[in-house]
């Protein structure tokens, strides 16, 4: 089985692969239209974010068994088409589950206890404490959107605290002892912190917009460690000023580009994010909920048990 390796991972993946009689070959710059022209060759493809796996690429794909992504979601492919073609799928959503669970719990402590404004205040020659009174997270409501393996992970991170977690999903029957599932009515009316860990589908993106955000009884504060374009940035800042978003902590953003390395190098911000760099009660981070030392040899790991699972057996 010839497998081809767009981008860069732990190396176990190929060391493993190779064990098992893959032959690996690696191609971390070539452009999309110059794998296109080769792809006819290989069965599998171990892929992260560098391109979009679209019907074109896939037609081209003649011999093509499996696509890795290593990572939680498939957004960058066209799912549907290439299971149309008999193409196996593998995420690895249980790699990383952990440390997103972990980026959201500190994001949220980080937040409701005003770290980054006074960690700013202090570098600045402030010592303000009246001024830095935080919230404690204890008698609160925690709400989950999105119960698969990101926001399991996030609720078993909190079972240590005396609060509520409730969770909403589109799925019925999610709720577990951690988190109680609830309609969407009553999540929008108790709870005190909204945290998403939803797929990016056609039915998530621009989902948190202004009508969502003021459904809500309370003012909250929101935590994204899913995808940035389940977020219209300008109404989530429009609900930051009004005070109905008590604070946000955004590991992922609507403007990212499918690369996500390159955000920055056209040096146009759009508006909306300049407010974000600016406020005190935001924090961001660059998509990395998910990234961590341990998550990195977790994902791939995943993927070559998945990949051994299906297509050698025991």
């Amino acid at each position: 089985m010839k497998v081809l390796h767009l981008d860069t991972n732990h190396s176990l993946l190929i060391n493993q692969l190779a064990e098992l009689g893959c032959i690996n070959h690696e191609n971390y710059s070539d452009s999309k239209e110059a794998v296109q022209a080769i792809i006819h060759m290989y069965d599998g493809i171990i892929i992260r974010s560098r391109f979009t796996i679209d019907k074109e690429f896939i037609d081209k794909a003649a011999n093509l068994k499996f696509i890795g992504r290593v990572g939680a979601g498939l957004e960058n492919i066209d799912v549907e088409y290439a299971h149309s073609k008999g193409i196996k799928l593998i995420a690895a959503p249980e790699g990383n589950r952990n440390a997103v669970g972990e980026h959201t719990l500190g994001m949220l402590l980080a937040l409701m206890n005003r770290f980054k404004k006074a960690n700013k205040e202090i570098k600045n020659g402030k010592w303000l404490r009246e001024e830095n009174r935080g919230w404690e997270l204890e008698g609160r409501t925690v709400g989950i959107i999105g119960y698969g393996n990101m926001g399991k992970a996030f609720a078993r991170k909190l079972r240590g605290f005396d609060i509520e977690i409730l969770c909403y999903d589109i799925k019925e029957g999610v709720g577990d002892v951690n988190a109680r599932q609830v309609s969407l009515e009553e999540f929008r009316h108790k709870v005190d912190v909204v945290s998403l860990h939803t797929p990016q589908t056609t039915d998530t993106e621009g989902m948190i917009n202004g009508d969502f955000i003021n459904a809500f009884s309370k003012p909250f504060w929101f935590i994204n460690t899913a995808r940035g374009k389940s977020v219209v940035t300008k109404d989530l800042v429009k609900a930051l000023k009004k005070g109905k978003v008590l604070g946000a902590g955004l590991d992922v953003l609507e403007y990212e580009k499918s690369s996500f390395e390159d955000f920055f190098t056209d040096k146009v911000l759009p508006k909306p994010f300049k407010y974000l760099l600016k406020a005190e009660n935001v924090i961001l981070t660059p998509h990395i909920a998910g990234w961590s030392i341990e998550s990195k040899e977790k994902l791939a790991q995943t993927i070559v048990n998945k990949i051994k699972e299906h297509f050698f057996g025991d």
